[in-house]
């Protein structure tokens, strides 16, 4: 009979389910299933799920996973949960989802937002949560329930992130952890856990939120009908798990500020470890908890960075793969004679706070052809990335590398590019699984296998390929601050009240 000890990390992405199984004593991936599910947009800037599609993929996969593999429920010693974050899963008293989620994507808040802002202050925001409120966020979309769907907001009994509505169909346990629940602004960052005074402005009952825990803490045990429906043993022991920006910053080994991680997958993340808590005033650099007990993180987001790509390739050149796309980009020249792409297609987080923001071309001429408008999307993207880099680097100072993960991570053209542009080296890491493979590491933390995620991070993650800057990292640094001047001509109307 099989013996092996496995963790199991299940990520619930956007797009789909992903459900790992990692061998707990080497650390490497035995298997992956990913289950599909669909989103809805009922209005424009609009972006809903149904949570019970959550559910069902996760069951599909796990069960995929014993249908694969000769594997037995006793050797998955743990689950760890990550998940997309900031979304609103409303439940009423039997636990029944009373209305589609509203996801992070979600644009319909502005309103909510200001009013946030008017009640409590944008500085007193900032002290609280580590950020200003943005529209994706969780607490703006409680008062727009409450606002424009009374009925629903009234029957509504719990709040819980995507991850745990998870936790909670396989447990019947109601919980989350600080680094997903810093993302609502309902957090107190420093004391990590709701704060009363959020809450008190708001009018919001903390009664409709789950305890908050450490990433790394059992929380819960598989109940007995989650068992039937899944094949997972009962009583096997769930951590609380994290956010899937913390969960991959684990997944990267991202502890402190010397190495900073970049996702560049449809959002483009740049995140960067702390000891104490961070603030920044201005709002521009976001402050998180992060999935490492006692520790922080900050984090800068771009809406459309590979999204600027996807969009880019559907557009106009469907003929085209985008391994393609960035080889035929790779023969234009540096900065594109002039020819320039801001990369807000879907508004913007950091550094601009502004949800109405869009893209543009800029600089078009009649010498520009297909190679020089793909080679200024990827420069665009970098350059926006290099915004959040650069306010990192002011804020902590040298930086060793920066491990890029995510689909972009694939091209070595791309990642030569970003190192020119960040002039840093960029390093891929030896696992690229991101936040399931965190939270597996969660997992195996809270199994008593390591007695600190940053353990558990040390022994299993590590960078794999480095490439330095070239020569033309220089130019870039000029290049990019030509480009940082187009957003102040072409700004949006909208700004954080």
């Amino acid at each position: 009979m099989p013996t092996t000890p496995y963790v199991l990390g299940i990520d619930i992405g956007t797009g789909g389910v992903r459900v790992l199984l990692v061998n707990q004593d080497h650390g490497t991936i035995e298997h992956a299933n990913t289950c599909e599910y669909a989103s809805m947009a009922p209005r424009p800037g609009w972006s809903e799920q149904n949570p019970d599609d959550w559910w069902t993929a996760c069951c599909k996969a796990i069960n995929q996973l014993f249908s694969d593999l000769d594997l037995q429920p006793e050797q998955i010693t743990a689950i760890g949960l990550s998940g997309q974050m900031h979304g609103l899963v409303a439940l009423d008293e039997q636990d029944k989802v009373l209305r589609p989620a509203i996801l992070w994507n979600d644009q319909r808040t502005s309103e909510q937002c200001d009013q946030i802002h008017q009640l409590l202050g944008l500085e007193r925001t900032i002290a609280i949560t580590g950020k200003p409120v943005m529209t994706g966020f969780t607490a703006p979309k409680i008062l727009w329930m409450r606002r424009h769907e009374e009925d629903l907001h009234r029957r509504m009994k719990h709040i819980l992130l995507p991850k745990d509505l998870l936790l909670l169909r396989l447990s019947g346990t109601y919980s989350t952890d600080a680094s997903d629940a810093s993302g609502t602004s309902l957090l107190d960052l420093k004391q990590r856990n709701w704060s009363d005074e959020i809450l008190d402005k708001l009018e919001i009952s903390s009664e409709l939120l789950p305890p908050v825990a450490e990433s790394q803490q059992v929380v819960a045990t598989v109940s007995p009908s989650a068992s039937e429906l899944t094949g997972l043993r009962p009583g096997t022991p769930i951590v609380a798990g994290a956010g899937d920006q913390a969960a991959g910053g684990v997944g990267c080994g991202i502890e402190d500020g010397s190495i900073v991680s970049i996702n560049l997958g449809t959002s483009g993340v740049v995140f960067a470890g702390r000891e104490t808590p961070p603030h920044d005033p201005t709002g521009s650099l976001h402050g998180y908890c992060h999935a490492v007990r006692d520790a922080w993180h900050v984090m800068g987001v771009m809406l459309s960075a590979g999204g600027s790509l996807s969009w880019y390739r559907d557009t106009f050149e469907q003929d085209r793969t985008f391994d393609e796309i960035i080889r035929k980009a790779s023969d234009a020249e540096p900065g594109c004679h002039g020819l320039r792409f801001l990369p807000y297609l879907t508004g913007e987080r950091t550094p601009h706070a502004a949800p109405n923001a869009r893209g543009s071309f800029t600089g078009i001429s009649t010498s520009h052809d297909r190679k020089h408008f793909a080679r200024s999307v990827l420069e665009g993207i970098l350059f926006g990335l290099r915004d959040s880099l650069d306010l990192i680097r002011s804020e902590h100072g040298g930086i060793d590398h920066v491990r890029i993960t995510g689909g972009g991570s694939r091209s070595q053209v791309w990642r030569q590019m970003a190192a020119d542009i960040f002039n840093t080296p960029v390093a891929t890491v030896n696992v690229t699984q991101g936040s399931a493979y965190g939270a597996a590491l969660l997992a195996m933390t809270g199994s008593g296998q390591f007695s600190d995620a940053r353990d558990a991070m040390k022994t299993f993650v590590r960078p794999k390929e480095t490439i330095d800057p070239t020569k033309l990292a220089d130019e870039y640094d000029t290049l990019h601050g030509e480009w940082r001047t187009l957003y102040g001509i072409l700004e949006p109307t909208y700004t954080v009240k």
